[in-house]
């Protein structure tokens, strides 16, 4: 499995209470399926945590977030047409068989002024905004209903400066906050604008 290196804490900088609370993930727009479309997380510790393989064409009507051992965890549904088109998303559970259940979990619509509004599943209302959701720019937020930044992607750096490229991203939550929501909403955000 191909691995990347975390990235090393300076000694001469004191990271401020903020970012040592904070957990990164670098997510590669890129499948490791030759010829196949999806993204590939890899986890603070440099390995593969998770990946997306989407042998379809971008964008497709379905895909799975999965596990390294190949395990689906997420599954991704788009619904409707034009500007009633939303993303649906489900949690995958196992029972021990080849049969695999799905629970909802959250949906994902357009929002005004490029962003998305996310509602939990049986919740009231919109519970995360997106924005920058449907710009195509690398960086962008995601933000709770009080405005809030709850995690944040943008263009990996290494830790001499240099800037990546355009597929290459860091996603940053904090610890307590449910990863896989935000990685789910970074490959939905991939949905939207067609680059997965």
């Amino acid at each position: 499995m191909a691995k990347i290196q975390p990235l090393a804490a300076a000694a001469s900088q004191s990271p401020s209470d903020y970012q040592r609370s904070q957990r990164a993930y670098t997510v590669w727009m890129k499948s490791l399926v030759f010829n196949g479309n999806g993204c590939t997380v890899y986890g603070p510790d440099g390995a593969v945590a998770f990946r997306v393989d989407n042998y379809g064409c971008r964008g497709g009507r379905e895909v799975f977030f999965m596990d390294r051992a190949g395990n689906a965890l997420i599954r991704i549904r788009r619904k409707g047409f034009g500007v009633f088109r939303r993303w649906e998303v489900c949690r995958c559970t196992h029972n021990g068989h080849e049969d695999e259940e799905s629970t909802p979990w959250f949906t994902v619509r357009r929002a005004e002024k490029g962003g998305a509004a996310v509602g939990m599943h049986g919740g009231a209302g919109t519970c995360y905004r997106v924005d920058g959701c449907c710009v195509r720019k690398s960086e962008y937020k995601v933000s709770g209903v009080d405005g809030t930044v709850v995690a944040e992607v943008a263009r990996k750096q290494t830790p001499a400066g240099v800037v990546l490229g355009e597929d290459v991203l860091t996603l940053t939550v904090p610890p307590e906050a449910d990863h896989l929501l935000f990685l789910g909403l970074v490959v939905v955000r991939g949905l939207i604008n067609r680059s997965l």
